[in-house]
């Protein structure tokens, strides 16, 4: 019995140290068979890095005021006896907007011209009696003095009546009135904003140890967020003072707005351009692989691989970026002349993968782009 059992656990013994063999065998040949594969390559576009002249410039962010602008109020009191125009409308300057109530001045100003022509009337029967020798010098003096204060008086009349009509200081778009017909207004309420839109100022503000690079000419642009369109203007004056909370300085730009793009209050992204240039390396901003700890691009060159074969594979550069503009962006620091830079398909590499260059479709890489939709 006894032996009968030994020969048994002989024979598990054997079993179990067959199926472990033959499991060795197994992983071993995995093992070796995972060390052999190699990936399939990545398909990617490339450009090979060169230098270019980029233009320096400045990036601000500015505010449209009008070169003429006003909110017309009303200067005497007094009762909208009429509305002369629409809101919205171009009025010419001089123009008539609105009228006040104007009766009891006006009969005042008959009778002030009344009493202006009663004082002329004796003022000249005055002259011949004093011709005459019929009249005191000092009495004649007091009719001309009559007659003066009479003819103020009207003048007097003339101008408040004048001034119950509101009218246009310059040309421009009228806004929305603020009055009715029949309202009365008192002194200084608000009745219409007026703006001249022909031409417009962009204030911006940039920092004190940037201005000394700028000069009354430049050449300032900027791009509309809803048409995408290039609108182009120049430097009119830089503020001889530095803000002392914000250590900035105050710069106004005109732009020409015969078109009326631009309106007062708008808020517009501005580049300025500098004239001078700088060397840079530009790659499409699909290059770049952003991260948190750090911007980088891949380098396409041959790669030795642990079968001692080369390949053509990736290695990962980080680099230091400079400013974009449009498809472009420019690589300060990390990439040189000549390297071959991938510009798309960077979100599927890792360093050392194996890629395949298809440079048939390329990503776009303008600095002026204009998008299908824009």
């Amino acid at each position: 019995m006894r032996r009968r059992m030994i020969q048994m656990l002989v024979l598990v013994v054997l079993f179990v140290a067959a199926i472990g063999l033959v499991k060795f065998f197994q992983i071993r040949a995995a093992i070796a068979g995972f060390k052999s594969f190699q990936q399939p390559p990545e398909a990617v576009t490339t450009m090979i890095a060169q230098r270019q002249q980029w233009q320096t410039t400045i990036d601000a962010v500015g505010s449209v005021a009008p070169i003429r602008g006003v909110t017309l109020s009303a200067d005497m009191p007094g009762v909208v006896d009429q509305i002369l125009f629409e809101s919205g409308a171009h009025v010419e300057a001089g123009q008539a907007l609105v009228t006040l109530d104007t009766r009891q001045e006006r009969a005042q100003l008959a009778s002030a011209e009344a009493q202006r022509d009663l004082a002329k009337t004796n003022l000249d029967r005055g002259k011949k009696l004093l011709d005459q020798q019929l009249l005191a010098q000092s009495d004649y003096d007091q009719l001309a003095a009559l007659e003066k204060q009479a003819e103020a008086s009207v003048n007097e009349m003339r101008a408040g009546v004048e001034r119950k009509t509101i009218r246009a200081p310059f040309a421009g778009i009228a806004g929305i009135r603020q009055v009715n017909v029949g309202q009365y207004l008192h002194s200084g309420d608000p009745v219409v904003p007026l703006q001249a839109v022909t031409q417009v100022y962009v204030d911006f503000s940039v920092p004190q140890q940037q201005v000394a690079l700028l000069h009354a000419g430049d050449a300032v642009t900027t791009t509309l967020t809803a048409s995408g369109e290039h609108l182009t203007g120049r430097i009119t004056a830089i503020n001889p003072v530095v803000d002392d909370a914000t250590r900035n300085v105050q710069v106004q730009a005109t732009f020409d707005n015969s078109r009326g793009l631009l309106r007062a209050g708008m808020y517009l992204t501005l580049r300025v351009g500098l004239g001078t240039h700088e060397p840079v390396i530009a790659v499409p901003a699909s290059s770049i692989n952003y991260a948190p700890y750090g911007n980088s691009v891949f380098i396409v060159e041959d790669i030795k691989g642990e079968d001692g074969k080369s390949y053509r594979g990736v290695r990962q550069q980080f680099v230091k970026l400079g400013e974009a503009i449009g498809d472009m962006v420019a690589i300060v620091d990390g990439v040189k002349p000549g390297q071959e830079v991938v510009t798309s398909g960077v979100f599927k590499l890792r360093a050392g993968a194996a890629v395949l260059v298809n440079n048939k479709v390329l990503p776009s890489a303008s600095t002026s782009p204009k998008p299908e939709d824009s």
